[in-house]
């Protein structure tokens, strides 16, 4: 009961203080700035920075286990235990609620200034979008929900590539690191369409924070009931993407190859 009490806390932590407050508050300077404060690259940057220090302070205890898309497939692939999928779930969901908070009583009186106290989800003076994601205007559900699946099926084949230590893993000390570089680069590449949530527990929390704080269940059926689609496309993505590396990569990594490989090597450092 403990060990689960500790993960939990850690988790909530670790999202809290590190990973979700960054990103939160740098996306409420850039759009509360009116772009005088940061740019985009501003907020993939803050992401980053947040996933490298939530990976550090949280990677010893649950093995940096930040996104509820990756957790959920370290279970149905039995690498975790249900009772664990909970734990690390709750934190998550718990740490990104109390972390958009923080961040709305951060920027309180910024947010009723920039809006003129009336709370939106859409319109010029729309501040919704600072702690969920939506939409582009020019995409499909269908093109959003394709997006939001593929940049997952990206961080997922970065994290096992980073942390496979049956194939060319980086060291221990630079995982968190690449990590928040992972989310960097997904952020600058494939940002457009939906802001890149590609985390359930990055997204989900904070839009119930933003229901019950002013803004109304505007943020659940706007954009053709969108909330369901930064759940839903980053779990399947994240199972997809393990397929693809187990493919392509891990069954080819057998410990024979390994070996071989050895063999070769001492063979050229005789010669």
């Amino acid at each position: 009961q403990s060990t689960t009490a500790t993960r939990i806390l850690l988790t909530l932590l670790s999202l809290f203080v590190f990973t979700q407050v960054f990103g939160l508050s740098s996306v409420a300077q850039v759009v509360l700035g009116k772009g005088t404060t940061g740019h985009y690259l501003s907020i993939n940057m803050a992401f980053g920075i947040g996933v490298t220090l939530g990976v550090y302070a949280a990677g010893r205890v649950s093995g940096g286990h930040l996104n509820a898309a990756i957790t959920i497939t370290q279970c149905i692939l039995g690498n975790i235990s249900w009772t664990t999928l909970v734990a690390y779930i709750t934190g998550q969901f718990l740490g990104s609620f109390m972390a958009a908070a923080t961040v709305f009583a951060l920027y309180y009186d910024a947010i009723y200034d920039y809006t003129n106290g009336t709370l939106t989800v859409s319109g010029p003076t729309a501040t919704a979008m600072i702690f969920s994601t939506y939409p582009a205007p020019n995409v499909s559900l269908q093109g959003a929900f394709f997006t939001e699946f593929t940049a997952t099926v990206m961080l997922i084949l970065g994290v096992l590539v980073i942390h496979d230590e049956k194939n060319n893993a980086a060291i221990k000390g630079a995982q968190p690191m690449l990590s928040g570089m992972l989310v960097m680069g997904i952020g600058l590449g494939m940002g457009l369409n939906t802001g890149y949530a590609i985390n359930p527990s990055r997204d989900l929390p904070p839009r119930i924070f933003t229901a019950v704080a002013g803004w109304g269940m505007a943020v659940f059926t706007g954009d053709h009931s969108w909330w369901w689609v930064p759940v839903a496309a980053p779990v399947l993505g994240c199972l997809f993407g393990v397929f693809i590396y187990k493919l392509c990569i891990d069954f080819h990594n057998h410990p024979g190859h390994g070996i071989e490989h050895e063999k070769e090597q001492a063979v050229m450092e005789t010669s």
